[in-house]
């Protein structure tokens, strides 16, 4: 598949939404979208489903959101299209992710069916997505300080009679500031309020309730009582206006909008940083060797493209003119520049920094791993976790309730007092706010995936932070996960009177020759000590699977060459000892000269990863398939008591079975290679390593760096993000049964009603957004 494959370069959609910037036609216009029906363009911003056949598998953006029940409304509307398998709207995110048969429906169709519900659909990867947020943040800004400035004229015209002892104030005088404060709240409810008026009026057309339906009411009430406060001094609602509190919720509630979206942005970041590194076009060299500008999704593999310092690699490819440093932060976690010649790879989304080079095209779209990064991170943008699913349920029963208070209220004070009755439905229908309810669980849970993310970890749902935070044992694989893939040189036996070193050099001549395992960790030892080049060797010959013999000499004197062999015991004729490490022996025209003992390379940081998760009164297992010595071994060097080797993947299956079944939440950290089952049965698990397919993984959290570390960190965070999705809970609880009595009694004014409303779904997003700073502390949990 071609570049075009699951959207990925904001480039793609610049031919179906290239005219909304000129004004041309608007993004959701029938004859737009229905350009999204081309069969070429599906892949653009979809992929196929590889459970169902003839079914994609689609991530878009939703304009217009601002709650749970919004998010609701737009699953209804999408569900409701024949043809649509599934669909999955979060709020916190803005996404949704619809599965739709293709036999049955084009996405024209379901798009129309969200434009229909009163919201926009976007292509995830649109690349005017961002310049049409940014328009909407201006107008958001214009509202709110046309808002805030006509507040603080209203306030100055309200404060007289405040502050006027009684006969002070003329009639007339009170009268000529009604009427100024009356003039200066038209451009509040005409200009500011905009936004809630339009929602609300989309609600009723539509018949369905949302956050905005009754915060417009309150607004159009309180106008309403107070202009006829201000036309008709001597009526029913003539004893006092309320145009200060009118514009001052406004304000306030504007404003709490426009730091929640902004604060929302920063904590979903992360995927639309990833989705917006590719370049809209590339520089490909012709058959001339010119090179002319295209589009990244013309290019195929075998393409030579020249990358310019500053831009990003379109695709996956080879180095072959040039040299430079490549910032992977994104995609590997790696937070330093990392150094690219002839003959280097480089990744799709990783930025060039240094110097100009050529590249040869080898992994195009789905083929590249940040496609497929993308993918998982689209796919848990969309997750819903249980927490945030209970409150999604509740929020329109609870804004229906909202509505039915305030009915009671305003029923219950009017005998008394009818415009202090219309007040008190007011201060009803401006206070409550399922916001705060609805957003607790997803911003806390988004941040967290974004902090993650920036250090190459990467979530497949947003419901194993839940999981991940309960984990009481952490049971680790061995081999490619606390130990690299490499082996390195650990003990060297040499014969009496021979230097290790020397044997070492003589070793390295032979193993130069050899691409094995065992033949590179003698390399690495003796390039480490300086000894590569003190011997030579000619007439190398090797024998698969036995060692290389030649005559081995030292530099600048062939004439004192000697036959010697490296190799297996057999093959250099030496009685080998069991050990239980493997040996790599050397020997000459005497016999055996030196034994090179070679161990597994143990990552630097797996001492202190286990240290760490040790403190947190963690139980750490590791489970291996080879030997019991060598498990053992390794065990014993990072610190692990409990072990057992030779185990089956059936026998690590039967391991974590028994925990769980004692009551144990097991967290497995495995090489996502050949631990499946055991990674899809936990409760948590890791996959680590660049070598995961992640397509096919089946862990939870996706390491693709080599920092062992981050898996501490990552159950460290986990628990911190539960700690505040419960604080966030508890707020929001907190908030509404204390504000929602106090308003119905009548003890809750209007502005400060308002005040309430805005800051309490602010200190939600306020408080998950700490989750994504640079908070993740080297070991510490």
């Amino acid at each position: 598949m071609s570049l075009s494959s699951p959207a990925y370069s904001s480039s793609s959609m610049s031919a179906p939404l290239a005219a909304e910037p000129a004004g041309l036609k608007p993004v959701d216009s029938l004859e737009t979208l229905q350009m999204l029906d081309d069969v070429q363009e599906w892949s653009v911003f979809s992929r196929p489903d590889s459970t169902t056949e003839g079914c994609w598998e689609s991530n878009v953006m939703i304009e217009g959101m601002h709650c749970a029940a919004c998010a609701l409304t737009v699953e209804d509307a999408l569900k409701s299209v024949p043809g649509v398998m599934s669909a999955a709207v979060s709020a916190g995110s803005q996404r949704a992710r619809v599965v739709w048969n293709s036999q049955s429906v084009v996405p024209s169709r379901w798009m129309q069916a969200v434009s229909q519900s009163g919201y926009r659909a976007v292509p995830a990867n649109d690349a005017f997505t961002r310049e049409r947020r940014k328009v909407e943040s201006r107008k958001a800004l214009w509202r709110m300080m046309v808002a805030g400035l006509c507040m603080m004229q209203v306030m100055m015209y309200a404060y007289p009679a405040y502050v006027a002892a009684p006969g002070e104030l003329s009639m007339e005088m009170e009268q000529l500031l009604r009427w100024a404060s009356w003039v200066l709240t038209l451009p509040v409810i005409f200009f500011s309020c905009g936004p809630f008026f339009g929602n609300a009026w989309r609600d009723i057309v539509h018949r369905r309730v949302s956050m905005d339906l009754p915060v417009a009411l309150g607004m159009l009430i309180t106008f309403v009582v107070s202009t006829a406060g201000t036309f008709d001094p001597a009526g029913i609602f003539g004893r006092e206006v309320y145009f200060d509190s009118l514009t001052m919720f406004v304000f306030f509630l504007l404003a709490g909008r426009w730091f929640e979206l902004r604060l929302r942005d920063r904590t979903a970041g992360a995927l639309e940083s990833l989705m917006n590194r590719l370049p809209e076009s590339v520089a490909r060299q012709t058959g001339d060797g010119q090179f002319e500008r295209v589009p990244v999704r013309r290019l195929q593999v075998g393409n030579v493209i020249r990358v310019l310092p500053g831009e990003a690699f379109p695709a996956d490819g080879t180095v072959v003119r040039g040299q430079t440093s490549v910032d992977e932060s994104l995609l590997t976690g790696e937070s330093r520049p990392v150094a690219r010649n002839v003959g280097d790879e480089v990744i799709s989304g990783s930025h060039n920094l240094a110097a100009v080079v050529l590249v040869r095209v080898e992994r195009l779209g789905a083929e590249t791993r940040f496609a497929q990064i993308v993918s998982l991170m689209e796919s848990a943008s969309t997750t819903k976790p249980k927490l945030a699913k209970l409150a999604d349920t509740i929020a329109k029963p609870f804004l229906i309730g909202v509505l039915i208070a305030a009915a009671l209220s305003c029923a219950f004070w009017w005998h008394m007092d009818p415009e202090r009755a219309l007040m008190v439905a007011v201060s009803v229908l401006v206070v409550t706010c399922p916001c705060a309810l609805s957003l607790a669980t997803p911003a806390a849970m988004l941040s967290a995936a974004g902090a993650l993310a920036h250090r190459g970890v990467l979530v497949r749902r947003l419901d194993a932070f839940e999981a991940l935070a309960a984990v009481d044992t952490v049971m680790f694989d061995k081999t490619g996960t606390l130990t690299r893939d490499a082996m390195v040189l650990g003990k060297t036996t040499v014969r009496g009177g021979s230097d290790s070193q020397q044997a070492l050099a003589m070793a390295a001549a032979l193993a130069q020759h050899s691409l094995h395992p065992a033949s590179r960790a003698l390399m690495s030892a003796a390039d480490q000590g300086r000894l590569i080049g003190l011997w030579r060797a000619a007439d190398v010959n090797e024998i698969a699977g036995q060692g290389l013999s030649a005559a081995v000499y030292p530099e600048s004197q062939p004439d004192q060459a000697a036959p010697m062999r490296l190799g297996s015991a057999s093959f250099c004729g030496v009685a080998q000892a069991g050990s239980g490490v493997l040996q790599v022996f050397l020997s000459d025209q005497l016999g055996w000269l030196a034994t090179f003992e070679l161990q597994e390379d143990i990552r630097p940081d797996a001492v202190t990863t286990v240290s760490a998760l040790k403190a947190a009164a963690l139980d750490i297992h590791l489970l291996s398939g080879d030997a019991s010595d060598a498990a053992q071994r390794v065990a014993n060097q990072v610190g692990i008591a409990a072990y057992r080797g030779q185990c089956s993947p059936q026998d690590k299956l039967d391991f974590l079975r028994n925990a769980q079944l004692q009551g144990h939440k097991v967290a497995v950290v495995g090489d996502g290679l050949n631990d499946g089952p055991i990674l899809a049965g936990a409760h948590a698990s890791f996959a680590f390593g660049q070598a995961v397919p992640l397509a096919q993984a089946q862990a939870d959290f996706l390491v693709s760096g080599s920092r062992l570390t981050d898996v501490a960190e990552a159950i460290a965070l986990a628990r911190r993000t539960l700690a505040v999705v419960r604080q966030n809970l508890w707020w929001a609880a907190i908030y509404n049964a204390t504000c929602v009595p106090l308003a119905v009694a009548g003890m809750l004014p209007a502005w400060l009603a308002g005040i309430g409303m805005a800051s309490s779904s602010l200190l939600v997003v306020l408080n998950a957004l700490r989750l994504s700073g640079d908070r993740l502390r080297e070991g510490k949990l």
